[in-house]
């Protein structure tokens, strides 16, 4: 039940394919659905991680986007357009989850998503408590998408050729074969390390992946971006 709520979630939140970055009528059936879960059971840890997850990360939606649809990732975002009140709700379930001492995965990513949720601004972000987390979540709930979202993470913490090191190790496993988030990772460290050729070719090579044209648009900016580097 939970792993299917928070898949309509998630397709509410970054839309696989189209031209909307978002559906946010499905996140919105999807917090439904875990505040009555909660709600129906109060003491389970990871009912409640999974409910703060979803709250924290939705709270987000009015800035994920410019006024074009354009995508406007996590560090660029205004964060006065952040939804106070669900970041407040998701907060207080993560407690409640802790409190029970829920350590399962909904409940580090809600520790995750309160890392961001927390922080004023982008600059203020606990990026090495982050990758800590991660480092944990790998244990709890090994898998090449968890392996990638913790070499994001060490990569913001410990510079870009943490990044490149970790990815490196996981670039042949093949969940991530054809995932369009592998490339444009690599592309991010390659660019924040300087090597802006090979970081053109990644993003070029993500922008192929994907079938999100918002994500596309986003990532052929990116390479471009390289160029204008030179």
């Amino acid at each position: 039940m939970l792993e299917v709520i928070y898949l309509i979630f998630n397709e509410g939140y970054a839309a696989t394919a189209g031209d909307d970055l978002v559906r946010p009528g499905l996140c919105l059936e999807a917090q439904r659905l875990g505040r009555m879960l909660a709600g129906l059971m109060p003491a389970d840890a990871e009912v409640l991680g999974l409910l703060a997850l979803m709250e924290i990360q939705a709270s987000r939606h009015q800035a994920r986007t410019g006024p074009d649809g354009a995508f406007i990732p996590i560090t660029e975002q205004d964060r006065a357009r952040w939804d106070h009140l669900l970041i407040g709700r998701g907060l207080d379930a993560l407690a409640r989850a802790e409190a029970l001492g829920g350590d399962g995965p909904y409940v580090l990513q809600a520790a995750l998503a309160a890392c961001h949720a927390r922080a004023r601004r982008a600059a203020d972000t606990d990026w090495p408590r982050i990758a800590a987390l991660y480092d944990r979540l790998r244990v709890v709930a090994p898998s090449p998408v968890v392996d990638l979202n913790r070499a994001i993470a060490h990569s913001m913490a410990f510079g870009p050729e943490a990044g490149l090191r970790l990815v490196d190790e996981i670039a042949d496993a093949a969940a991530l074969r054809d995932y369009a988030p592998l490339p444009a990772a690599r592309g991010d460290f390659l660019f924040r390390a300087g090597r802006l050729a090979e970081a053109r070719s990644e993003f070029k090579a993500a922008a192929t992946l994907t079938r999100n044209a918002r994500e596309r648009a986003f990532l052929l900016a990116r390479a471009d971006a390289c160029d204008c580097k030179h």
